[in-house]
């Protein structure tokens, strides 16, 4: 019987500190505009966002277990080391799902109405190396649903400025998900998956992931004077940006031996602070 702890190495749960700042982001700013605060809607926010993203982790590593299998980076990986049977992260997968669907129909319809939608881009992206470079847009697609999802849940309307954020997100998990990518290059190209190191080789995706996250940093810049923040959200932002360049610093296309401080540490640090810096900068 596998334990907790083996589920959670297998969904990768301490990597839930990308997006989840960035959700509290999107509750905050919606409490910022005037809408009260809601334990019990908070506490739903946070089961979305952990069941969401378990659902997709765990359907990436079922979907991909014979691939992790061949690769010696991924072999210890739960599923393909005989640690969890692959029947066992399906049933956990369905209960993720079905506890996502249960929790936004308890938030509001239009999120409820919304979840499957929501699923379908967090699943699909576990295809996409199969026929597109482009997977790592998709995955930034599923991750930034965070701060917009968040929002939606307290106010029930879309407005441009959490959509500011998600695109945030987008640019920012694309980004950082390419440099990752590059430890799998010559694998990917021999198992014929798809992958922007892949397509443009290293010092190209390098390049890629660098306007990614020039975008990125553009998209928090422009909702500061959409949103006529103050000082501690400026600071916030100069302070983010400083980590997403400072990685650029850290990986070169000739020396990759520090790709996981960039991609864990590095990007983990940079979501919390922003996060923090810019609630605080909602309520002061």
């Amino acid at each position: 019987m596998s334990s907790v702890k083996q589920y959670l190495s297998l969904v990768k749960f301490s990597h839930t500190i990308f997006a989840l700042p960035f959700a509290c982001i999107g509750f905050a700013l919606a409490l910022h505009q005037g809408f009260s605060f809601s334990p019990k809607l908070f506490l739903l926010v946070l089961v979305c966002m952990v069941t969401a993203r378990n659902s997709a982790m765990a359907f990436n590593r079922y979907i991909d277990r014979k691939f992790d299998a061949l690769n010696p980076r991924t072999a210890i990986r739960e599923i393909p080391a005989g640690v969890i049977q692959p029947k066992n992260a399906f049933y956990f997968i369905v209960v993720n799902c079905l506890l996502f669907m249960i929790a936004t129909f308890f938030i509001n319809s239009i999120c409820f109405y919304l979840s499957p939608v929501a699923l379908f881009v967090v699943l699909f992206y576990s295809y996409t190396k199969r026929f597109t470079p482009l997977c790592h847009l998709v995955l930034g697609c599923g991750l930034a649903l965070a701060p917009i999802g968040a929002y939606l849940a307290v106010t029930g309307v879309f407005a441009w400025l959490p959509l500011l954020f998600s695109f945030t997100v987008l640019t920012w998990v694309s980004g950082f998900d390419i440099i990752y990518a590059l430890q799998d290059e010559e694998f990917d190209r021999e198992q014929h998956l798809n992958s922007i190191p892949v397509l443009l080789g290293t010092k190209g995706a390098l390049r890629f992931s660098e306007i990614l996250h020039a975008l990125s940093i553009a998209c928090v810049v422009l909702a500061g004077f959409v949103g006529h923040f103050n000082i501690l959200y400026w600071i916030g932002v100069s302070l983010f940006s400083g980590l997403v360049i400072y990685q650029h610093t850290i990986v070169k296309p000739h020396d990759l031996s520090r790709v996981n401080l960039a991609f864990g540490t590095t990007n983990g640090v940079a979501s919390v602070v922003f996060a923090v810096f810019t609630i605080v900068s909602f309520f002061v």
